[in-house]
């Protein structure tokens, strides 16, 4: 009983009938526009003349729902009145042409705008039922306690009366139409709440939108997560094994420590520019694509010339026009060699790291190979591991469709090779 009672008693019930009030009230302006043919033949029977001019009125409050800024105030107006989560209209992209040479569309296309007219269609239809019943039942509900005075009241409701006459009858007669009152305010707010999500909704080609702009989101997301941990994680890397170089041979070595600081600014400065480009991007700034860091292979002798500051041994064999190689794919090569540089600083055994990069007419190969085992000179837990590395590697050469192969190497080497087909200019 008292659970029945609940939704007479909340607030979200009357705003959602408040709503359905200014539907209602919203159509009123279109009214004289809809009794024109009624005007226009006073000789039509009266059945005939409400039947037009309710239908030229339904006709008209329904084109208002064709435009499109109509459809995104209605969303906007819905979800905050009813309460409903109806996320705002996004713009279908139109599909590429098919066989016929016409551009081909969703086959609800057609249905899906109809939506939004059948929407304020039953919106003021709704509200008007809703505002007449209750206003009604709201009048009978506080004259008829008047009646305990002594006088007589009548009710007539399709076709049958009731006589109240007595006191008590008419203080119960008053609640029960009072009680009917937030009934239809309830009913009303239901039927609303129960339409929106399907009329206002997003449609069949607004849910493929939305995933698609979902989908960009998440790609744009894991690329500058690829980003972050290639930049900042090898220059980390770098400039722990730098730092503890410099702290070896500072009192042996002044210059040697050095140059190690050098490097480590070197680096830091090059991971802040990586840094800033990143959080430029993730704040939507402009600027960010100006100032992107754009490294590529021709930025392999640095790199390489920082693990050498690390005290790392690099052995590069550089093979073919690496010059050529340009744009998305440099770019690509440098980060997956940068991060199969880090992944042998960490987990390498020492010894020479083998650097080969082999550009030909139709592929780019490219290979970091390192010695296993245990470590010297730092101890083993020295660089914890997230275990993304490998698994983006393979992302990112999957995206560029090309091979991927990682693991040990004979005995105690491990190799990181990568394949990626490539078309040089001529």
């Amino acid at each position: 009983m008292i659970r029945g009672l609940r939704p007479l008693l909340r607030g979200s019930t009357y705003a959602g009938a408040l709503f359905a009030y200014c539907g209602a009230l919203a159509s009123l302006p279109l009214l004289p526009v809809a009794l024109v043919p009624a005007l226009l033949w006073p000789s039509a029977p009266e059945g005939v003349q409400i039947v037009l001019v309710l239908s030229l009125w339904a006709a008209l409050i329904g084109a208002v729902g064709l435009s499109r800024v109509s459809r995104r105030v209605l969303v906007a107006c819905a979800g905050r009145a009813l309460r409903v989560p109806l996320p705002e209209p996004v713009t279908p992209r139109a599909r590429p042409a098919g066989p016929s040479g016409t551009a081909s569309s969703s086959a609800a296309s057609g249905s899906d705008r109809l939506r939004t007219p059948l929407w304020l269609v039953l919106h003021a239809a709704l509200g008007w039922s809703a505002m007449l019943l209750t206003a009604v039942l709201t009048v009978a509900g506080v004259a008829l306690p008047g009646n305990w005075l002594g006088s007589q009241a009548r009710m007539t409701l399709f076709g049958r009366s009731l006589r109240v006459t007595d006191g008590w009858d008419s203080w119960a007669a008053a609640l029960g139409c009072l009680l009917l009152a937030a009934t239809v305010c309830v009913l009303v707010s239901s039927a609303l709440r129960r339409l929106a999500p399907r009329l206002l909704g997003p449609s069949a080609a607004e849910r493929l939108a939305l995933a698609a702009e979902r989908e960009l989101r998440l790609a744009e997301r894991n690329r500058l997560a690829h980003e972050l941990h290639d930049s900042i994680g090898h220059t980390l890397t770098a400039t722990t094994i730098q730092a503890a170089v410099a702290g070896q041979v500072l009192a042996a070595d002044p210059p040697a420590a050095r140059a190690a600081l050098r490097s480590i600014e070197e680096s830091s400065r090059a991971a802040l520019e990586d840094l800033d480009h990143v959080l430029g991007l993730l704040r939507e700034e402009e600027r960010a694509a100006d100032t992107a860091p754009t490294r590529t292979l021709a930025d392999l002798p640095e790199l390489l010339d920082r693990l050498r500051h690390a005290g790392a041994v690099v052995e590069p064999r550089l093979t073919g026009g690496l010059a050529q190689v340009q744009g998305t794919l440099s770019r690509a090569a440098y980060r997956i060699l940068q991060e199969g540089l880090t992944n042998a600083l960490r987990h390498g055994a020492g010894g020479p790291i083998e650097v080969r990069v082999a550009a030909a007419p139709d592929v780019l190969e490219l290979s970091v190979v390192n010695r296993t085992g245990a470590r010297t000179g730092m101890d083993a837990g020295a660089f914890p591991t997230s275990g993304h590395g490998l698994p983006g590697l393979a992302e990112r050469v999957r995206l560029l469709h090309g091979e991927f192969e990682a693991g040990p190497h004979g005995p105690r080497h491990w190799r990181l090779a990568v394949r990626l087909p490539v078309r040089l200019p001529a």
